[in-house]
């Protein structure tokens, strides 16, 4: 086990980070972020989990950016300039970031320091945890070739739907080897309907363009800094100044859709190409959308809809089906692919908890457009739910 390192690459991490961190180094270079474990399915981890996991955190201490993956990063990624590749060529993990405690069966897990470097731990942290308890805890998966008929079964079924999908599973993979596995599969027999995936490093390997824009912590750190009411509005449009128009998707529900639509104005419905779904009912959303762009006279075929709400081939379906001459589509599906091993799937988060934009600590909170995903202190949510007349 001790020489066992499962995360191997620095790019071994969802793409968003990497957008993210490029933003944050440009905008808000000394914000610092706190980050908390939250075990949602209330999972036991077995004896000295939590000293297996320090050593696998210390271990990444010593990953580098390549020069193959720098040069990779160049070809696919032209919106990441050179000099936030220069700050990635010099970035090294610093596990003292990361506190782990175990008490009995529960595990304990804050993350702090600088936005712009502890933005990277998330992804990978939950990756490790999740390959880790189905190695300590000996759960035996269906065989190699089981998982790939799987893939091939469900990719049969989104080809016949002519559906656009992605691959979003890096953070509760059954393991690096299953993941790789899957997007084998994906890449050999998914042409012209699997776009990619989100995970860098694997991407680089099956020469595929990543995928992915940015995550709730965006918004929430603009809300910490400027308030709830404006957070979507300006987070886009920091977007959009960084960015300038590419990676054109924007998020809709950190602080449910309705106070997503007040800031996505007519502006922002024309340069951004579409919206993220990741919670709440996806038919309702749709129509939503649909009728908030043809208000401003935008004809909704010329923009498109990213699901991402833990998405099995079924919801593909109903979905897809309610979409079609309507909007445009795209399907991102994570555990579904990555940890559909005969094994109940963890239920793990890694969430930021407090941001520090200036000069005090402030609560950052979700609210996601179902109690379930909303994350953050009770007070704050209160507050929040006050503020924005939820």
């Amino acid at each position: 086990m001790n020489n066992f390192s499962i995360i191997s690459s620095l790019l071994d991490n969802d793409f968003y980070k990497f957008t993210m961190q490029n933003a944050v180094i440009k905008l808000f270079p000394l914000a610092k972020a706190k980050y908390e474990f939250i075990n949602r399915g209330q999972h036991s981890f077995p004896k000295n989990f939590d000293k297996i996991l320090k050593e696998n955190l210390n271990k990444m201490a010593y990953l580098k950016l390549s020069n193959e993956e720098r040069i990779f990063l160049e070809k696919n990624c032209p919106y990441l300039d050179s000099s936030y590749l220069d700050f990635l060529n010099k970035y090294q993990y610093n596990p003292k970031e990361v506190n782990i405690f175990q008490r009995g069966e529960n595990i304990q897990m804050h993350i702090e320091g600088l936005w712009s470097r502890t933005i990277l731990w998330e992804v990978p942290l939950m990756a490790i945890i999740s390959e880790l308890y189905y190695k300590l805890t000996k759960r035996q998966k269906i065989s190699e070739k089981k998982i790939t008929s799987i893939t091939k079964e469900k990719l049969n079924k989104y080809k016949k739907l002519q559906v656009k999908i992605g691959e979003f599973g890096t953070r509760r993979r059954f393991s690096y080897k299953v993941h790789k596995l899957v997007l084998k599969t994906l890449t050999e027999e998914g042409t012209p309907f699997f776009m990619g995936s989100s995970n860098v490093h694997l991407s680089h390997i099956f020469s595929k363009k990543p995928i992915g824009t940015q995550g709730h912590e965006w918004v929430m750190f603009h809300a910490a800094k400027y308030g709830f009411r404006i957070a979507d509005r300006i987070a886009m449009e920091n977007w959009f100044n960084i960015y300038k128009g590419n990676l054109g998707i924007a998020l809709s529900d950190t602080y449910t859709s309705p106070i997503f639509f007040k800031n996505f104005n007519k502006q922002f419905s024309n340069i951004f190409k579409g919206i993220r779904h990741d919670s709440g009912d996806p038919i309702f959303f749709t129509k939503e959308t649909i009728k908030h762009y043809k208000k401003f006279k935008i004809n909704p075929i010329r923009k498109k809809i990213i699901f991402s709400d833990n998405l099995d081939p079924c919801k593909v379906a109903y979905i897809s089906s309610f979409c079609k001459n309507k909007i445009n589509t795209c399907f991102g599906i994570g555990t579904n692919f990555t940890n559909d091993v005969g094994l109940p799937s963890m239920k793990i988060v890694i969430k930021m908890v407090k941001a520090l934009p200036e000069k005090k600590w402030i609560s950052v909170v979700k609210l996601s457009n179902i109690k379930e995903k909303s994350t953050g202190e009770k007070n704050m949510i209160c507050f929040a739910k006050k503020i924005l007349h939820i």
